[in-house]
């Protein structure tokens, strides 16, 4: 299309004026622009789906949402998965010998007929936003279905693993190069829907991949071909991480560092035996990834002043406890950040380093080696340090070490495996620490547990459901005259309702009488019931109050609480 019928096309839209058109035409002689649409958005003259809408206007087109369209295995077999993805298309309806198609680029020359040559049939177009037929191609195709779909299935069980160069190898062109490139679009897409984990799970029948988004498990939609190529996927992965392909009786761990849209991701890799071959995790880290500040973790204005106040301290141990996957690094690192200024020196032991701060000296133990939390706490202690951190409190010795810190001068971070914050002083307790050293050296205890964050292109106002209150003995009368939202579900957030999660907290400050209980060796139920005579919120009482503001659900907090507020 020459740039004269370009040009009268977009300004027939009626969305630009002349100045901006020139500006469009001038991106558009680069030889490297991307095209119309994206050098329009680029631009920050208009989005997609405006000039989208607007274009299938002047050129008498449909402008088609195909996000919610169901999967359609006949329409499917219509327009191979291979076009779909060159093309960046998707197949909508097939009638009368017509195939309909979505396009998210009404500028393609010859798109029509290199379909129409691609499937053998008459194409019809439709336009929609590029992210929306991307989703309803993965949904339909499933993830890298082009990709597999280029290998001879006769040839895909001549897998030859070579265990001294550490690599893998498939009969047939290119299928080596597709697995490397499936593996890749597998990060890829986990990346772009910000899942923290994905999971290769070998079942009887097919290869399942899920993505842990928001705290729960999504199953990946994947082409049913992909259990035939188990042990290249597997392979692959390993290889990646460095660990001997040939070994498939013992649990292996390992890390991957690789560039995916155009960041730094560090990987952890756990393989496990199961019975249908090796399951294999991967745990997504962002490398130099910005640290979540004080002010964005959320707390209330009684528990902000308190963390504030401890956090500001010269000496004194800061416990932040709570389950795996509730944030309690996020939260180390913000206290962190918070104090982290020239006149301090930091030093932190980490098992991995999740997060690389400026200015502060970071350590990854080893325990494989001997570099375990205990010994580098004992070397930080001849490091003239102010502040020391410690990924977890595990065993007698780190715990003795980092309150004997704290009661010589030092301020101590770390974490506890428990449930809420009394039970803190038990879980030290019975690792064999004296309760007169707890009492005196902890400061504060934060207990959270983490939330998904309602959406807010879709959240909607709802009334409380009494009955499900009043089976997890809540009142319902502390919703009336108030207004709740609900998750609905939309495009922005996947149809979950949910995008995002945030915490939730319970902030025990250790006073006098605190101390007091906790020299006694009292009972963790009765420092739960000090404390929040002293004004302490529990985690349900905090998600409630997240549910007034708007930022969760109901149903979300009695979920994350259901172990602590028994």
């Amino acid at each position: 299309m020459n740039e004269q019928m370009l040009n009268a096309i977009v300004g027939e839209t009626g969305l630009f004026t002349p100045e901006q058109l020139e500006e469009i035409a001038a991106a558009l002689r680069n030889p490297e622009s991307e095209g119309v649409i994206p050098t329009i958005v680029r631009l920050g003259l208009s989005d997609e789906e405006s000039v989208l809408r607007a274009v299938a206007s002047v050129l008498g087109h449909e402008y088609l949402d195909v996000s919610e369209l169901p999967v359609d295995e006949e329409l499917i077999q219509k327009m191979p998965a291979r076009t779909v993805t060159q093309f960046k298309v998707v197949p909508v309806s097939f009638d009368n010998g017509q195939l309909t198609v979505a396009t998210s680029d009404p500028f393609r020359e010859g798109l029509e007929d290199a379909l129409r040559l691609a499937t053998g049939l008459d194409i019809a177009l439709v336009y929609c936003p590029e992210e929306k037929i991307i989703r309803q191609s993965q949904k339909c195709y499933g993830v890298g279905a082009d990709l597999l779909a280029k290998m001879d299935n006769s040839d895909i069980y001549d897998a030859e693993l070579e265990n001294s160069a550490n690599k893998f190898e498939l009969s047939g062109d290119g299928q080596e190069a597709s697995i490397v490139k499936f593996v890749n679009q597998i990060i890829a897409e986990a990346d772009r829907r910000a899942a923290t984990d994905i999971h290769f799970e070998p079942m009887e029948k097919e290869l399942r991949i899920r993505y842990r988004i928001d705290g729960l498990l999504h199953k990946v939609d994947v082409p049913p071909t992909l259990h035939r190529l188990q042990a290249a996927v597997i392979s692959r992965i390993k290889v990646m991480a460095n660990l001997d392909i040939a070994e498939k009786r013992m649990p292996m761990d390992g890390r991957i560092g690789i560039r995916v849209n155009g960041k730094e991701i560090d990987i952890r890799v756990s393989t496990c035996p199961v019975t249908y071959g090796e399951s294999i995790s991967l745990r997504l880290l962002q490398k130099g990834g910005s640290v979540v500040r004080l002010d964005q973790l959320g707390f209330g204005k009684r528990d902000d002043t308190l963390i504030r106040r401890a956090i500001h301290r010269p000496n004194g141990i800061i416990l932040v406890t709570g389950p795996t996957g509730s944030g309690k690094s996020t939260s180390l690192y913000a206290f962190l950040h918070e104090i982290n200024t020239i006149d301090k020196r930091i030093l932190t032991a980490e098992e991995p380093v999740e997060y690389e701060m400026a200015g502060v000296n970071q350590v990854q133990a080893r325990p494989d080696i001997g570099l375990t939390f205990a010994r580098i706490l004992r070397s930080f202690l001849r490091q003239d340090p102010d502040v020391m951190m410690v990924g977890e409190i595990r065993d007698l010795e780190t715990a003795e070490i980092a309150i004997n810190a704290s009661l010589t001068g030092h301020l101590v971070f770390s974490t506890l495996h428990t449930n809420d914050a009394a039970g803190a002083f038990a879980r030290l307790t019975d690792m064999g620490v004296e309760p007169f050293l707890i009492s005196s050296s902890v400061e504060l205890v934060l207990a959270q547990r983490l939330v998904r964050r309602l959406c807010p292109h879709c959240k909607k106002e709802v009334k409380p459901d009494e009955a499900l209150l009043q089976s997890q003995n809540v009142d319902p009368s502390i919703f009336r005259d108030r207004v709740i939202h609900g998750a609905c579900g939309c495009q922005q957030c996947g149809g979950t309702g949910y995008k995002g999660r945030g915490g939730i907290f319970e902030v025990l400050h250790v006073t006098d009488s605190i101390r007091q209980l906790v020299t006694a060796h009292r009972p963790s139920s009765e420092i739960r019931e000090k404390a929040i005579s002293e004004g302490m919120s529990t985690l349900r009482e905090d998600g409630f109050r997240r549910v007034f503001d708007g930022f969760t659900t109901i149903e979300e907090v009695l979920r994350v609480t259901e172990d602590s507020d028994d």
